[in-house]
């Protein structure tokens, strides 16, 4: 009985459509195509088609029914209880931007003439019983941008050709169906500004890891029992072979009760016992080393007796004028020559005493140290001198020469790795300068300020300016690229441990560079070998502030779990907030702006007022709330990858 229902309903529309066409003669072919709608619907609890009269010259003043040039451009008739089945005689309605018919009863499947539709911009069928597959005609929508047939009874594959409709950019909801099989790599083109929701279906198999799915937060893949990999904490039960894994060679033996030597064993033991010897000789060696530089260091220190220091640090009058001032360096240093002073950059050529004798201006001050700008000739180019804060046990009385070995060695290679990050958006280290009781970084000047304040004013800016909205975007890009090669370029994955909007610089061109990279364990370099001597101290570690601390940071104990790369990602979403709200990084904005999308609020009441005259911008603006607001999940397994960020935001505004 059920199959012969579409041949009955087609009759059914003909002739309906040959009667109502000699009665309605003068209703325009709009008119027609709703009064097919109307034929179809069989229960209309609310009366909503009651002013739907075939008598009428144009549909225009009928319920729902919105025009344009006496054309219909929107159908909207939500939750009028409505029972029936959608006609194929829809796609007349070749001017529709909107057909919008949720919370109904309508059943049977969604027609593919639908696809006719050229100029659709909305498509919104949920909560419904409709069923059958996804017409993969829907994906000639060209100017689809809103696709809801969610809370229906689909079934079937997911279409790729929905995942690649050009102009989709807010919602793509399929979920609470019965839709099965594996989720295409196609659904990672669609873009990054796109609300997708996938849940409670029977989609099976592992999400692919790519293009925006990347970025998407669980619970759009949610309660679908057979999808595994990530965002989901449902690992996939096959695992890959990683080809840059080499497979184990089969000549060697796994089984430790093979009592049989083979020969790769047997070259192996002649191997070991031969590097015994060597081992040992370069041992004693190092040992020797050791001993020898200690030696020499205690022979320069008694020479240098009674001298004064060559290095004056804090000489100067910009210098001294700080909390450290000159005459207490100078006077502590009296006795010391293990000083170094070392250029990790190759074009940096400045002279010690030209740096110590220069110009030089408070510009910043933070748990680490101050920050200053110095200039050595008038016009010259200036150059950023971090002076760190010292530890509170340097006066250890119980400190040797050994300790202070260890110190400047720890420090010297924290100072070199640090020097090895080059990229365009990470401020670079030029130089650095150690001494027993002084540690200077030499960086270059970024000349125009922190992003903090550029958004919401500072000493130097007190009436800045608001940003535009192109140039906060290309920020947020160049930030993030920064942050992801510091993820990525030393095999150790170091994190940044502190990013805030303090910590990027802008400069003449607003382009953004990363500053502060590495300062978390400089500072705690030397602490951590003093720790013997005061094991009672705390390490002096910088910390973002606590509207920038993820979640698992802000516990009691948790002191440096900030110190993730996990961490940084939460981080750095809390900054994009704060450039897309104009609102500073208090505890509450995380929560506050994922509050606000659960509530549905205006996006004028949470963006930066000062955006709001840029309506152009509105489709780009929720994307980097999507994308902050995946940053910011609770859980830390379910953030991105600092590349995948970088990677989503590049997208944004790529077509502009």
């Amino acid at each position: 009985m059920m199959s012969k229902q579409p041949g009955r309903e087609a009759r059914a529309e003909a002739v309906v459509l040959l009667l109502l066409f000699s009665s309605a003669a003068a209703l325009t072919t709009d008119g027609l195509a709703l009064l097919a709608l109307k034929s179809a619907v069989s229960v209309d609890p609310t009366g909503a088609l009651a002013s739907w009269l075939d008598s009428d010259a144009s549909p225009c003043s009928w319920t729902g029914i919105t025009c344009r040039l006496d054309r219909v451009v929107a159908l909207a008739l939500p939750d009028r209880a409505l029972a029936g089945y959608l006609p194929s005689e829809l796609s007349l309605l070749s001017a529709l931007e909107s057909l919008a018919l949720p919370g109904n009863r309508l059943s049977g499947p969604i027609p593919a003439a639908l696809a006719a539709l050229g100029g659709l911009v909305e498509l919104d069928l949920s909560r419904n019983n409709l069923s059958g597959p996804i017409p993969p005609e829907l994906g000639q929508l060209t100017s689809l941008a809103h696709l809801d047939l969610s809370s229906n009874i689909l079934s079937g594959l997911l279409p790729p050709a929905i995942a690649t409709l050009p102009h989709l950019s807010g919602v793509l909801n399929l979920s609470c169906n019965l839709l099965s099989g594996p989720i295409p790599a196609a659904f990672g083109d669609i873009p990054v500004d796109v609300s997708l929701d996938l849940r409670q279906n029977n989609l099976s198999g592992e999400i692919p890891q790519v293009g925006p799915l990347l970025s998407q937060g669980p619970t759009a893949f949610s309660e679908n029992p057979g999808l595994c990999g990530f965002p989901l904490k449902n690992p996939c039960t096959t695992p890959r072979q990683d080809p840059k894994i080499p497979q184990p060679n089969p000549n060697i033996s796994l089984n430790p009760s093979d009592a049989t030597p083979r020969p790769i064993d047997a070259e192996k033991r002649r191997r070991s016992a031969s590097t015994i010897p060597i081992l040992a000789g370069v041992v004693l060696a190092s040992i020797a080393s050791i001993l020898l530089l200690q030696w020499h260091f205690r022979r320069r220190s008694a020479a240098g007796e009674g001298k004064a220091s060559k290095i004056e640090i804090g000489s100067s009058p910009a210098y001294g004028s700080s909390a450290v001032g000159g005459s207490r360096a100078e006077e502590r240093r009296e006795g010391h020559a293990s000083e170094i002073y070392a250029a990790v950059d190759d074009g940096f050529v400045m002279e010690l005493e030209e740096l110590l004798r220069a110009s030089a201006y408070v510009v910043g001050k933070s748990r680490s140290g101050i920050v200053y700008k110095v200039v050595v000739n008038r016009g010259a180019s200036a150059v950023a001198v971090r002076r760190l804060s010292e530890a509170d046990d340097d006066d250890d009385p119980g400190a040797g020469a050994g300790d202070e070995w260890r110190r400047r060695r720890a420090f010297e290679s924290e100072a070199i790795a640090i020097g090895r990050a080059k990229h365009p958006n990470v401020v670079r280290l030029l130089a650095y300068y150690y001494a027993p009781d002084e540690r200077l970084l030499i960086y270059d000047y970024i000349p125009n300020g922190t992003l903090h304040a550029a958004l919401h004013g500072g000493p130097q800016n007190p009436t800045a300016s608001a940003l535009p909205w192109a140039t906060r975007l290309n920020i947020l890009q160049g930030a993030a690229r920064g942050l992801a090669y510091l993820h990525e370029f030393s095999p150790r994955k170091h994190a940044h441990g502190d990013i805030t909007s303090s910590k990027i610089l802008l400069d003449d061109d607003f382009r953004s560079h990363i500053s502060g990279y590495g300062l978390a364990r400089l500072v705690s370099s030397g602490s951590h070998q003093k720790l013997a001597h005061s094991a009672s101290k705390k390490l002096a570690v910088p910390r973002a502030g606590t509207g920038y601390l993820a979640p698992e940071a802000r516990g009691p104990g948790a002191s440096l779990a900030s110190s993730t790369q996990r961490g940084d990602v939460f981080a750095f979403g809390v900054v994009a907030l704060e450039v897309v709200t104009g609102r500073p990084a208090d505890a509450d904005l995380e929560g506050w702006v994922r509050g606000a999308f659960k509530e549905e609020r205006p996006l004028s009441e949470v963006v930066d007022p000062a955006l709001l005259h840029e309506v152009h911008a509105k489709r780009e603006v929720l994307a980097v709330f999507h994308v902050a607001l995946g940053c910011t999940e609770t859980d830390p397994e379910l953030r991105p990858r600092m590349r995948t960020v970088a990677e989503s935001l590049d997208r944004i505004g790529a077509t502009r």
